[in-house]
């Protein structure tokens, strides 16, 4: 009967959360870590539905830009109290109402007004007076460190940028001083975007974030730039400060890589410092056509950082561009007549409820049979495993895992998309001195579109002790 509810009998021996006590190395400092330490998005939370709709998604960090500045000239007051793609909203309740739900706030110091532009009509350009936007900055970080907004991140252009590799020969963001020759062009090579980027923009804006005592989020190298090219940068020493950028930032950021891709950075730059953490403010978007992108993301993510020093909830931080928007794929569709889920947003909805607890890591590996693949880690005391798998019944083991003291274990084997759980004939769980075995049917409709390979379904197996 115990079989048929889900349910198997364990010889008593010690339990899941001892694994985590175990832990060696740094991995053991990552105490009280969630999953929603890791996820944010672009955009703001405004109505009591939005708010309720990010905490139920997990979501903990927001990012937007703050302006206008001085709009039209030198001699215009600074403003720098609104928000939004065309600075259509007041930020200042949009903090305090972050603050009061727990959001955490990242602003983006970003761009330079026409009336200041190296190149004639192009807000993406450098600053022919730098003074005037130190002005910015150094108003924005004043005002909005203090109390009662607290802020202590704040991030320095966007997609800042020269010739990328592999990419585009320009950056879409970063079109720097005019270049003699080149006119209007703005795919002409501009071979002193980085020398121009550093002394113009980036290290003044440090240094005066520092000043106040917060944190310096670089504005989120782009994917196609090549990590090498984005080293370049960092390593780059202004002869007229003598510093390097990475001198002058705390936090990392790139744009749409992949988790895996992130080793080289943290490997060269955050694991010993001088960085504090690695950030992506900007994920999602297009990626996330494919249902399985964001749960796969972010259980990846996680089960990487726990094995990455995750020493303090800011360390490792992704944002998903765009919670709102009428295209299918976002997190939400924004009505009329009212919002939605997209899948998208439901995904992050199961994730959230799924994984969490505590995060610590699962030290011991899976093995896999034919067609199912997957990752895990622990969400308090409950080993959660995230699997990808062909239809029928397939298998994972976890060798030297021993049962948990109380004799009794219970599996779940939840769709990742909807939540659903299925039936407890579709699972069967063995555990003993060899370690734990389980077998799980994965339905013949699954919930991966497939691609260039055959669709593959995406589900959590949950193992709890009782």
């Amino acid at each position: 009967m115990l079989t048929a509810l889900g349910w198997t009998t364990l010889r008593p021996l010690w339990p899941p959360i001892a694994a985590a006590s175990a832990r060696q190395g740094s991995a053991s400092q990552a105490v009280g870590r969630r999953i929603t330490d890791l996820i944010g998005s672009n955009g703001w939370a405004s109505s009591p539905r939005d708010v309720a709709m990010w905490k139920e998604m997990g979501i903990s960090w927001a990012r937007g830009p703050v302006g206008p500045g001085q709009a039209h000239g030198a001699s215009d007051p600074m403003r720098v109290d609104k928000t939004g793609n065309n600075n259509e909203s007041d930020l200042p309740p949009v903090i305090i109402q972050n603050n009061h739900n727990g959001f955490r706030t990242l602003l983006l110091l970003a761009y330079t007004p026409l009336w200041n532009a190296s190149v004639p009509g192009d807000s993406k350009s450098a600053p022919v007076d730098v003074k005037a936007w130190e002005r910015y900055v150094e108003a924005v970080v004043r005002k909005y460190h203090a109390s009662p907004y607290n802020l202590r991140f704040f991030q320095i252009w966007n997609e800042a940028a020269g010739k990328l590799s592999g990419g585009s020969p320009q950056a879409s963001f970063w079109h720097g001083a005019a270049r003699p020759g080149a006119g209007d062009d703005l795919h002409a090579p501009y071979e002193r975007a980085m020398e121009d980027y550093v002394d113009k923009i980036h290290i003044p804006a440090a240094r005066i974030i520092r000043r106040y005592g917060a944190y310096v989020v670089y504005g989120g190298w782009p994917d196609q730039g090549g990590l090498e090219t984005f080293s370049q940068w960092l390593e780059y020493r202004s002869p007229k400060y003598n510093l390097r950028m990475l001198d002058c930032v705390d936090y990392l950021d790139t744009h749409y890589l992949a988790v895996k891709d992130m080793d080289y950075l943290y490997e060269r730059y955050v694991r010993q410092g001088p960085a504090r953490g690695l950030w992506q403010t900007e994920i999602g978007d297009r990626y996330m056509i494919d249902d399985h992108y964001l749960p796969r993301y972010f259980f990846d993510l996680a089960a990487w950082s726990l094995d990455r020093n995750w020493d303090d909830p800011d360390k490792y931080v992704s944002m998903v561009y765009h919670w709102d928007g009428y295209e299918p794929f976002r997190l939400t569709h924004r009505g009329p007549p009212v919002r939605t889920y997209n899948v998208s947003g439901r995904s992050l909805i199961v994730l959230n409820q799924t994984v969490g607890g505590v995060l610590s890591p699962l030290q011991q590996k899976l093995q896999f049979g034919p067609a199912a693949s997957g990752s895990a880690l622990y969400s308090d005391k409950q080993i959660v495993m995230q699997v990808r798998a062909l239809p029928g019944w397939r298998t994972v083991d976890v060798p030297e895992l021993r049962p948990p003291s109380s004799g009794r274990a219970k599996v779940r084997f939840i769709d990742a998309l909807s939540g659903s759980t299925a039936s407890v004939t579709q699972t069967a769980l063995k555990w003993d001195d060899q370690g734990l075995q389980i077998r799980f049917r994965v339905p013949d409709l699954v919930n991966g579109h497939g691609g260039q390979g055959p669709a593959e379904h995406l589900a959590y197996i949950v193992v709890a002790q009782e």
